[in-house]
């Protein structure tokens, strides 16, 4: 059944409608929120107060944009409030790395990748947070410019500039990586 549909049988009260887009869409909503706060609880907690903000505006819900570009906005605003909001608290350095389960490869290719993985996370973690949420929702959402405009409430031509700008960033800095 289309998103739309089942947007409108949810905010006409449907429980099992808004049930399905949940489990349809909570899953990369989650990865976007985890991505953006580096913490998966955090995450969690924002994506959930997120749909339960949206479960309570469905019934204004226009339809003018998708609903799952709705909802990466709803999200993505969650993520920047809070991370305008959030002091430092932990070197991520000081943190020790758990090994993934199961993974099986050499030694110096697996210090190699946690390596190259940190520097990206380092980077990312250097940008502005609307920079870092339109090269999220771009590159691993993979949402088109016009989406993460909706998205961020912005225009695609600030999209454009704030992705050119983490691009550049990016590619500086992981220059020794490639």
């Amino acid at each position: 059944m289309p998103d739309r549909l089942l947007a409108v049988r949810a905010g006409e009260g449907d429980e099992s409608a808004f049930e399905a887009l949940v489990r349809r869409h909570g899953p990369d909503l989650l990865r976007l929120a985890t991505r953006m706060l580096g913490s998966a609880t955090e995450a969690e907690d924002a994506v959930q107060e997120a749909f339960v903000s949206a479960w309570r505006s469905l019934p204004e819900f226009r339809g003018d944009a998708a609903f799952r570009t709705w909802m990466y906005r709803i999200v993505t605003n969650r993520c920047l409030n809070q991370l305008r909001s959030r002091r430092p608290t932990t070197d991520l350095d000081a943190v020790p790395e758990q090994e993934a389960p199961g993974h099986e490869g050499s030694p110096a290719r697996d210090a190699e990748a946690g390596a190259g993985l940190r520097e990206l996370s380092r980077v990312l973690d250097g940008l502005s947070p609307e920079q870092r949420a339109c090269w999220l929702l771009r590159e691993m959402h993979g949402l088109s410019y016009e989406e993460i405009a909706d998205t961020v409430g912005s225009s695609p031509q600030a999209v454009r500039g704030r992705m050119f700008r983490a691009r550049r960033a990016l590619t500086e800095a992981m220059a020794a990586w490639r």
